[in-house]
């Protein structure tokens, strides 16, 4: 008989605040920008790790949700599963201005290598020593039923023991993650129902509704 997984715990940032299993663990000032958002939050755990601000948004929202999600967590055999809705296009669209006209072209190799959305990944996997399955999805809205049956995937077949799945969005200053951690131990049923739970508490609809609105 296969063994049930559980959520085990979940994190959402947005809106300058962060939550892990809804409880508030960092909050910045109304007007602050992401990137000295994510530097203070980032800077709040005190971890010793520089590279972090070389990051473009996208990979900083990312790392940071990660931070705080598997903070005091095992991360051995640790996937992860990661969507979004504009993949790179916030980095892609800053290394675009840098070579559109000849008489100022700088292109930045800082910026071009962040110009796959699945490089978020890549910083998750470095800043924690993962050498375990991944995958970045793109889609219109989080494919809850296609994750969720993924993720059970990875588990019953022994390819990993934990899963942190989720959404990493940022464009334009429009940011919001969704992440939660899937595995054996104790926690809420691992069900489509309940991960839809977790992304209707992060207003994911209404802030889908706002980036369609602002473009």
């Amino acid at each position: 008989m296969l063994e049930k997984n559980h959520i085990l715990k979940s994190c959402i940032i947005a809106n300058h605040r962060i939550f892990v299993d809804n409880e508030t663990l960092w909050e910045g000032p109304v007007g602050l920008s992401f990137q000295e958002f994510a530097k203070d939050a980032f800077k709040s755990l005190t971890p010793d790790y520089p590279k972090f601000y070389k990051m473009d948004a996208l990979s900083k929202l990312a790392v940071l949700a990660t931070e705080y999600l598997l903070k005091d967590e095992a991360k051995e055999d640790l996937a992860i599963v990661l969507v979004n809705r504009s993949g790179s296009l916030d980095t892609d669209v800053k290394h675009q201005e840098s070579i559109r006209s000849s008489q100022n072209f700088f292109p930045s190799p800082a910026t071009f290598v962040y110009t796959l959305a699945n490089i978020c990944v890549g910083e998750i996997s470095i800043r924690h020593n993962l050498q375990t399955e991944n995958a970045f999805f793109i889609a219109e809205r989080f494919p809850v039923q296609m994750v969720h049956a993924y993720s059970e995937y990875l588990l019953h077949s022994n390819k990993a023991k934990k899963v942190m799945c989720g959404w990493v969005e940022f464009f334009q200053e429009s940011y919001q993650a969704v992440l939660y951690l899937v595995g054996e131990e104790k926690g809420s049923s691992h069900s489509v129902a309940n991960i839809q739970q977790i992304f209707n508490q992060a207003g994911l609809e209404s802030f889908i509704s706002s980036l369609e609105d602002a473009r």
